[in-house]
């Protein structure tokens, strides 16, 4: 999450075209990483265009005035610097952008789990593990490839052994947290670095039934006393970015118990040499890896400790 985007009467759009991969995935990006209650994204293709392949136009419309090199970096960072290049921004009336970009979203399957909004609860059938999203508190419905890479992750982790201390470190709405907690019955810690992820993840948890279950906090990784005292964990949600996770790698080691599983995600495939490096340095070995609409979810192990002498 970006923080501290000072609310302003004006509203912002930015825009820049690429190929029809990237445009997708971009617009999906932006919709799971910011508040969709001020923030909507829309891809297309460009009919005016007389090149063939059309090119295609991502639009990002902020509600409020926000920090455009901040938001270049991040686009540089994630899609490429021409994307970041490439981007121009203008200022716009207000439009209720948030509800055109929320409808029609279809519920979401991952192994066992669904994910769905209120409007799709007669979907929900009685062997699933259904987690509601309300639309005005998330940072993320599902939808995103990363979401859905980590729910399919933990579900595959959870047909072969049932962890007892679990953590999900940059939660946002809490969807994995929360998953974890319905399948497993038990406590979960998670947190953000972003307070307003924090109240939505303990929102959506009390909406979910699995509030008493869920122990949000505001903390960047594992810097918080409630999170080091849990420790070690054998299971370790992480639906981040490339960059933050590479720095992560030495925490996570220390708090992850030997034989523990790690489930990381926000990572595209270009990412994965360098993920797998830092975190093979601290004693972790690739356990399965998957792509999902353009991005790649790792399930890394943690070694057991060799035998004493």
């Amino acid at each position: 999450m970006l923080e501290g985007l000072p609310p302003n009467d004006a509203a912002q759009l930015l825009r820049f075209s690429c190929d029809e991969n990237r445009a997708r995935m971009a617009a999906d990006f932006v919709m799971e990483v910011f508040d969709p209650a001020e923030t909507a994204a829309a891809s297309f293709e460009d009919e005016a265009s007389p090149l063939d392949p059309k090119p295609w136009i991502v639009e990002i419309y902020f509600g409020r005035s926000v920090d455009e090199n901040a938001i270049r970096a991040l686009i540089a960072d994630t899609m490429g610097e021409d994307l970041a290049a490439a981007m121009v921004t203008e200022e716009i009336a207000q439009q209720d952008w948030v509800q055109r970009s929320l409808t029609g979203l279809a519920p979401v399957r991952a192994g066992r789990f669904l994910v769905h909004g209120s409007h799709d609860r007669d979907d929900v059938r009685s062997n699933d593990l259904a987690l509601e999203i309300e639309a005005a508190l998330a940072f993320g419905t599902g939808h995103h490839g990363t979401t859905r890479g980590c729910l399919l992750a933990l579900d595959a982790v959870l047909k072969r052994r049932r962890p007892r201390r679990i953590v999900d470190l940059g939660t946002g709405t809490g969807v994995l947290a929360m998953a974890a907690a319905k399948a497993l019955k038990r406590e979960i810690f998670c947190g953000d670095l972003d307070a307003v992820a924090v109240r939505a993840a303990r929102a959506n948890a009390a909406l979910n039934g699995v509030g008493p279950h869920i122990r949000p906090v505001v903390a960047a990784g594992l810097a918080h006393p409630t999170l080091r005292r849990q420790a070690p964990y054998d299971l370790i949600l992480a639906n981040i970015l490339a960059r933050p996770l590479r720095a992560l790698a030495p925490a996570i080691a220390a708090h992850a118990a030997p034989g523990a599983d790690v489930i990381l995600s926000g990572l595209l495939p270009r990412d994965t040499p360098g993920i797998l490096s830092a975190y093979g340095t601290q004693g972790f070995a690739l356990v399965r890896r998957a792509e999902l609409e353009g991005w790649a979810t790792l399930t890394l192990r943690k070694r057991l400790a060799p035998p004493g002498p």
